[in-house]
């Protein structure tokens, strides 16, 4: 296949009448121009430049190869204007996939601000609580919380979120405050069904990464579900900050357990993995790290 070279040589050899100011145009060497239309021709499998000493003259397969190409070679520099354009401006739909508790309180008013500031885009927001196929689904980027598996995408790391253990204050006035995790087991503790290890809740034990089994008479599939049930006393909760944060600020229930809590878990903004992000990509992850305020997540 013919390189965009060799073609934008033959296009300015027809323009100009000449191979040497074909080159002196283009700023390459005379050598170069030469072997980019010799190259051209044979690939194509004609002769498409008549050579004389003194003169340069288009063959009749030239003269349609020309009128042809000239408008496709036109057609390819406005694209690379526009990409290149695309690159320096935000511009287009921004495509984001994030988890679905996480969107609409932390990422909504973040993905406002940046609305306002590029009035040219706009923002396609996907939740889900499962790991995207940014290809799959047309996703320019996502927002994953958690350890990433070798998933073959770039990234930028955001922070760490905590995982924390909670309870209301009418729960602890009735039954005590654990001050260990191993307590835990003689507690009442709101187990999701739904987790890959129902009831078994991660802690730093002694520097090291230990489990404790848990259990209690209430259990759901749902945090939403979880945080009504320890907000109205039946037990004690662990959960990622951030999704209890409005309850801990109303007062409703409290941390326990803070010298024990797990190591933080990563949150990322993941992108295509060998391709250069464009403007409006670029533009929302700088939004996503100054913004995110995650000493308080």
């Amino acid at each position: 296949m013919s390189r965009l070279e060799d073609l934008e040589a033959f296009i300015r050899i027809v323009e100009v009448g000449s191979l040497t100011k074909a080159a002196r145009n283009l700023g390459r060497s005379l050598q170069a121009v030469s072997r980019s239309l010799a190259a051209l021709e044979e690939d194509v499998g004609v002769q498409l430049v008549h050579r004389s000493t003194r003169h340069l003259a288009l063959s009749e397969a030239g003269e349609t190869f020309y009128r042809r190409v000239k408008p496709a070679m036109a057609e390819i520099g406005e694209a690379r204007l526009e990409a290149a354009d695309r690159r320096t401006e935000p511009s287009g739909i921004l495509r984001v996939g994030a988890p679905i508790l996480f969107g609409p309180d932390f990422l909504v008013p973040i993905i406002a601000d940046y609305l306002r500031a590029y009035p040219q885009v706009e923002v396609d927001l996907q939740l889900t609580d499962s790991f995207s196929d940014l290809a799959g689904e047309g996703l320019d980027l996502v927002v994953r919380i958690g350890d990433l598996p070798d998933s073959g995408l770039q990234g930028k790391r955001l922070g760490t979120l905590r995982r924390v253990v909670f309870g209301a204050p009418s729960y602890f006035e009735r039954h005590g405050r654990p001050a260990h995790p191993l307590e835990l087991r003689q507690h009442a503790c709101i187990v999701r069904t739904v987790d890959p290890r129902p009831g078994l809740w991660a802690f730093q034990i002694g520097g090291k990464r230990r489990t404790v089994g848990v259990r209690g008479r209430f259990r759901s599939n749902t945090m939403a579900a979880i945080y009504g049930a320890v907000s109205a006393g039946l037990g004690i909760g662990y959960s990622p900050l951030w999704q209890i944060r409005h309850l801990l600020d109303a007062g409703e229930v409290e941390l326990i357990l803070q010298d024990f809590e797990p190591r933080p878990v990563p949150i990322h903004a993941l992108w295509q993995e060998n391709r250069l992000p464009p403007a409006k990509v670029r533009a929302f992850v700088d939004y996503l790290a100054a913004r995110l305020k995650l000493d308080r997540l």
